[in-house]
């Protein structure tokens, strides 16, 4: 009898062990296949943005260099060096909301076919290299640029004695300014994209799908398909 008894509830444990052990076989066969494709991922996103990085820095320098020596008024050289600024701000508040958003939302505008959904939805899945390139890209390279910036722009300010301070004294105030409208705007920015990370991302990821081709056809055929309706209506 308890050999009986006991047989069948040796094996059927022996089946739900089994079964538990493949499906943690196939678990741990999956989780490797995905880690090995993160690390592909991963292995060359430093690459590319080591290239970026090293590209946008050469032209924003350029333009910087170039036109705030060439420009003989101080008033157009702040505005070109608060320009440099704020893009370092814009961005951060790009990679903050991209970073905060839901898909949600998106995914039911992009059946609705509705113009940036299925960008907003590769910035997001995305996010990480989007915050990535944002903040740490274009902000940190905005922040050096500026930084530069400032110091022809002091150059000028010496040379023409349109100020009547030390060349020591006036670097320091000039870059302090840098330093507090910078970090001032990044923290403005960080609430502001934090509670509206999903108009940011949608408004960014229209002014994308400007740029996108199959975008534009498929505005121009929705397009022309509501004409065709609404003639037909009539």
């Amino acid at each position: 009898m308890s050999k009986d008894d006991g047989g069948p509830y040796k094996s059927s444990n022996g089946k739900g062990k089994a079964k538990k052990d493949t499906k943690i076989k196939i678990k741990g066969k999956n989780n490797g296949k995905n880690g090995k494709n993160g690390k592909k991922r991963n292995n060359g996103w430093p690459v590319k943005v080591f290239i970026l990085t090293f590209v946008i820095a050469c032209a924003f320098s350029f333009f910087s260099e170039v036109t705030i020596r060439r420009i003989d008024d101080l008033i157009l050289a702040v505005f070109i060096l608060l320009f440099i600024v704020s893009i370092g701000v814009v961005f951060d508040i790009i990679g903050i909301a991209v970073a905060s958003a839901s898909e949600v939302p998106f995914v039911s505008m992009a059946s609705k076919k509705v113009r940036g959904a299925r960008e907003a939805i590769r910035l997001i899945r995305n996010a990480d290299q989007v915050s990535s390139f944002c903040n740490d890209v274009v902000g940190d390279i905005c922040g050096i640029i500026s930084g530069a910036a400032g110091s022809v722009l002091i150059m000028k300010i010496a040379w023409t004695n349109s100020v009547s301070l030390e060349e020591s004294l006036l670097s320091i105030i000039i870059s302090s300014l840098i330093a507090a409208i910078t970090v001032a705007g990044k923290a403005l920015g960080k609430s502001f994209a934090i509670t509206n990370s999903n108009k940011v991302v949608y408004y960014t990821a229209y002014f994308l799908s400007l740029f996108n081709r199959d975008e534009r056809l498929s505005g121009k055929k929705s397009s022309q398909s509501n004409a065709f309706m609404k003639a037909r209506e009539n």
